[in-house]
């Protein structure tokens, strides 16, 4: 709709456009959020509201410089207007559900660690099977709401179920996990036998680890404290770093490191334990039709848990 013009008796022509903007520009709390969000200039969302107060004679938005503060008249026709621009976005979504193609833009937020090794993987594969679409992966580690951030799919790795607010939540795969460590580390403290020994090492953890839950042999479930880490971060690449450097445990996906258990920089601690596995979710705005670029790529990403890497390229 982007340009479309209607004219009005005796008025200026409508632009659509700047009405849709100015929704946003609220919606996400002022020009710079918004830009962020669409990845529009700051430049043309202000121009695009200017526009729309001069076109109806009305000041809808009130600047300074710490905050945006809607007028009464901006808050009424926000207010009205918004539910409309949503409808209209659902419909199109769901009419291009229809279609069996895949094409367009995909937009995906994921973790670093699954971003890197497996949504990564998969997002090339199926690029190659459909040459129509484009596909944009943020990684970052902050939970998000699809429907707010504008993604597609926002995958989340949870240790308990997500509540949901307008999403759907469907859970992808369970991915197993192992605790890996450097030989340097090893020489240093002794190989741990046993959980007594493992507490008596460094560990190497995520800033929302709860205690880690190991499962014994014997079926026991003990929890380890991880409360004084040598070293927290949310970024599993920088964990992997300093386990290769010997500062410490890691717990981690197992094809994470599966290259530096091969090359033996890590190697894997009491691996008669079972750690407990990582849930993935992916987290979908609730829509009755779900696009058919995103059953082509949730497919995709199951045939990956399988371990058929081919299922999801063949026609």
């Amino acid at each position: 709709m982007a340009g479309h013009t209607v004219p009005v008796d005796g008025q200026s022509a409508m632009e659509w456009r700047d009405w849709e903007l100015f929704c946003e520009v609220v919606e996400h709390g002022g020009f710079t959020a918004a830009a962020r969000v669409l990845g529009h200039p700051k430049s043309s969302l202000s121009a695009a509201v200017q526009r729309l107060e001069a076109n109806l004679g009305l000041r809808l938005i009130e600047r300074t410089t710490r905050h945006l503060r809607l007028t009464d008249s901006g808050e009424t026709i926000y207010r009205k207007v918004r539910p409309l621009f949503a409808a209209l976005h659902d419909t199109h979504s769901e009419a291009l559900a229809m279609s069996s193609a895949v094409a367009g833009t995909l937009r995906i937020k994921a973790p670093y660690e699954f971003g890197a090794h497996h949504a990564g993987p998969v997002a090339c594969a199926v690029m190659g099977r459909y040459p129509e679409l484009a596909i944009r992966i943020d990684v970052e580690h902050d939970i998000v709401n699809p429907i707010a951030e504008n993604y597609d799919i926002v995958f989340a790795m949870l240790e308990a179920p997500l509540p949901s607010a307008g999403i759907v939540i469907r859970r992808v795969f369970t991915l197993e996990r192992g605790l890996f460590a450097a030989p340097a580390l090893l020489e240093k403290f002794g190989e741990p036998r046993t959980l007594d020994d493992l507490r008596k090492l460094p560990l190497l953890t995520g800033p929302s680890d709860p205690p880690w839950a190991i499962t014994a042999p014997g079926g026991a479930v003990e929890h380890l404290a991880v409360d004084r880490a040598r070293l927290t971060s949310s970024n599993a690449h920088v964990r992997l770093q300093a386990a290769l450097a010997g500062h410490g445990v890691l717990r981690v996906t197992a094809s994470y490191t599966r290259a530096a258990v091969a090359a033996g920089q890590l190697r894997r601690l009491l691996p008669d334990h079972a750690c407990e596995p990582l849930n993935v979710h992916a987290l979908l705005p609730a829509r009755q039709f779900v696009p058919a670029k995103v059953r082509c790529f949730l497919d995709a990403m199951e045939a990956h848990a399988r371990g058929d890497p081919e299922a999801y390229i063949r026609p």
